[in-house]
């Protein structure tokens, strides 16, 4: 009934009061004022300046897309990690015999990496780091999501292949027409480039 009448004035400390608001607080004195949420805050600025709300708008997409940005290359470099353990039991179990040195078993490691990596990209992980000098990154950091899912896949694959027995060069063989042959349907599929952000 009051709030028609010119001399009503509904004060932050009045509402707080009358309606028993929490999320906002008032306080007098030298040090004073009114402090509030800063959701409450956001929706008071953005009813008082259009030119905020649009900043806040654009400031949250703007979020968004980074956001999207970042899971999106851990999404898929993770894809390449999925496996890893799989891939890299199967070589302790039945590649590494108990004496060798932990150089040796090293060696051992990386050579069925680069194994994966021939078998993907074509070079291994050192002839590509020859290739790009200026580059910070490894051959995996820079593969796209569809060569990242089929390189996952390639682990479990080269993991079967090792407790058969297969020999590294039937293998290389194999797990190169398995990499064709995936990537060929990985780059048709929409969910692969949905990954990539297209």
């Amino acid at each position: 009934m009051q709030a028609g009448l010119n001399s009503f004035t509904l004060t932050p400390k009045r509402w707080i009061e009358a309606t028993g608001a929490i999320g906002i607080n008032s306080r007098a004195g030298r040090y004073g004022g009114t402090y509030a949420h800063k959701d409450i805050a956001f929706e008071f600025a953005s009813w008082v300046s259009v030119e905020f709300k649009l900043y806040l708008i654009k400031e949250f997409q703007r979020l968004k897309e980074t956001e999207y940005q970042q899971l999106g290359w851990d999404i898929r470099r993770n894809l390449a990690k999925i496996n890893y353990r799989i891939h890299t039991d199967a070589i302790k179990t039945k590649l590494i015999p108990p004496q060798l040195t932990s150089q040796q078993t090293n060696l051992i490691y990386a050579s069925e990496a680069d194994l994966l990596n021939m078998a993907l990209f074509g070079k291994t992980a050192k002839q590509w780091r020859d290739e790009n000098p200026g580059n910070k990154g490894n051959i995996r950091d820079e593969a796209n999501a569809a060569q990242l899912v089929c390189l996952a896949n390639l682990e479990t694959l080269n993991a079967h292949f090792i407790h058969q027995g297969q020999a590294q060069a039937e293998r290389l063989t194999l797990l190169n027409e398995t990499a064709i042959q995936q990537m060929k349907l990985l780059l048709a599929d929409a969910g692969a480039r949905r990954l990539e952000g297209k």
